[in-house]
């Protein structure tokens, strides 16, 4: 995944949401967190994987794909926030973490990030998200070209007054 191209393109689409509502020159990072938190739990919710007392099967893929990439726009927009370096790589990660499990390490990445900003807990964050994609069967180039699909998306939403 080219993380550099993917930072520039949200930086277009942060600048367009700052600039329309005025928000130049306020600190999001609270705003951006809840956000994230939010779409994790939305994400969760899709995949069923802590409904134990649902028989019900999990979203299609295209909708878990959907929910997981709008959490990626919202960590790259953090990073953003933070000034983090947009160069920066990220490790691919294993694991033989339950998808519950890993739901729960990011949560608490998300939160570490929260409370200490810095770089190396918003890498820890971001490679712990892409982690959750790898465990939900997504390749990155799934998800880039998901990511580049609902950035457009997301621009339409701005022009039409979302």
């Amino acid at each position: 995944m080219n993380f550099s191209v993917l930072f520039n393109m949200q930086q277009e689409l942060d600048a367009k949401i700052q600039a329309q509502h005025q928000l130049e020159n306020e600190n999001l990072v609270d705003r951006k967190i809840l956000a994230l938190l939010v779409e994790i739990g939305e994400l969760a919710n899709e995949t069923k994987c802590f409904k134990f007392w649902s028989l019900k099967p999990p979203a299609a893929t295209d909708i878990i794909l959907e929910e997981y990439v709008d959490g990626i726009h919202f960590i790259l927009s953090l990073g953003l926030e933070m000034e983090i370096d947009t160069n920066m790589s990220f490790l691919e990660q294993e694991s033989s973490r339950t998808l519950t499990e890993q739901f729960l390490i990011v949560y608490e990445t998300v939160s570490s990030c929260k409370n200490e900003q810095s770089i190396s807990n918003y890498k820890k964050m971001f490679e712990e998200y892409l982690l959750l994609g790898k465990l939900l069967g997504f390749s990155s180039e799934q998800v880039e070209k998901a990511y580049v699909s609902k950035n457009k998306v997301n621009h339409q939403r701005q022009q039409q007054g979302y």
